[in-house]
């Protein structure tokens, strides 16, 4: 019985061991993206540094470069991107409805978000928090000085609640303001209706830096009323295309990791480093477990560059936002940022 029974676990283990190395099917939505020749990606309306068209219709950003990392690792071609710019109203609907495949939107992970709405949650791409904006004129200099003060905030964000919630814990009775669309909210502000401004501290940097008439007479509190972890989210009921829009993010921190840019991406193809050699298709193909082929990977990073180098030229302190890398550094380097492994 006992030799059996053993036969039966070990027989077991070695199918599931087969079943681990099956070239996996890259899915349905991955099936679509390829007949139409197209990643259909939902981004910001316009937020500087995170997704923002130029008169010609090019899109940069921090949370457009992600869409074109994901184009060029499923696609071949980092162009092959429909952009579908949403503002807070509209972008969950979109997502659900089909209508976009991934929505790259400084959108915050929550357990409503994540539970309720037939979505999924990948990964961030940003760890960011609430703040406040007012004028240098004001005179405030701590978020509590806001007591009884208006609050100009956009509607259908986790920015009302958090306001409303850090109001109430503190005694504020901050007096909100509350506009549907971005445009109106940051123009109330500007024109002197509301004495402050509200939302996550990078979008009031780009604000500031965007549509200040002089940025120097707006200054952003330091404190920081709330986590907001911002990244891409995919419908529910297709774990592939869920898989490749993570691990692409994963692959873009775990590049900047082991030293791997834009521009040496193709001399790095001959690393003797294992975990390079994975990463680039070198060894290791890493892609058919994705449904995609050996150079995902290596296309993404030749694409928009390592997560650093994203970040660095769309909102690091040498871009016009001069944000500083804090949390969204490396976790070797005292940040949040922790790719899963490739392998």
């Amino acid at each position: 019985m006992f030799k059996t029974g053993t036969k039966i676990v070990l027989s077991s283990l070695v199918a599931a061991g087969a079943l681990a190395s099956i070239p996996a099917h890259a899915g349905k939505t991955v099936d679509a993206i390829k007949a139409r020749g197209q990643v259909v990606c939902g981004v910001n309306t316009g937020l500087a540094g995170f997704s923002q068209a130029d008169s010609a219709g090019n899109w940069t950003g921090l949370d457009a470069d992600v869409c074109k990392a994901v184009a060029a690792a499923t696609l071949g071609d980092a162009t092959k991107v429909k952009w579908v710019p949403l503002n807070a109203q509209q972008r969950f609907a979109a997502l659900q409805s089909g209508e976009i495949d991934v929505l790259s939107r400084n959108t915050t992970f929550s357990l409503t978000r994540d539970a309720s709405l037939g979505l999924h949650i990948t990964t961030p791409t940003y760890y960011d928090g609430q703040g406040f904006m007012v004028t240098t004129k004001s005179k405030i200099k701590d978020a509590k000085q806001l007591k009884g003060q208006t609050v100009c905030v956009q509607s259908g964000t986790t920015t009302e609640k958090n306001l409303t919630d850090f109001s109430k814990a503190n005694g504020l009775n901050i007096k909100p303001v509350v506009f549907e669309k971005v445009e109106a909210a940051t123009g109330a502000y500007f024109s002197g209706r509301c004495v402050a401004y509200t939302t996550d501290a990078s979008g009031l940097a780009s604000v500031r830096n965007k549509e200040a008439k002089n940025p120097d007479e707006h200054v952003i509190l330091p404190q920081l009323i709330s986590k907001e972890p911002l990244g891409p989210m995919v419908r529910r009921g297709d774990d592939e295309w869920f898989a490749i829009v993570k691990w692409v993010v994963y692959g873009l921190l775990e590049a900047e990791e082991y030293g791997v840019t834009q521009a040496n991406v193709d001399q790095m193809k001959s690393s003797t480093d294992p975990v390079v050699q994975r990463l680039l298709g070198s060894t290791e193909d890493t892609g058919k477990l994705l449904g995609l082929d050996k150079e995902w990977m290596a296309r993404a990073i030749k694409a928009v560059g390592n997560y650093g180098e994203i970040f660095e030229k769309n909102v690091g302190p040498k871009s016009a936002l001069k944000l500083p890398r804090g949390a969204n550094n490396l976790w070797n380097k005292g940040g949040l940022m922790y790719a899963y492994p490739i392998r």
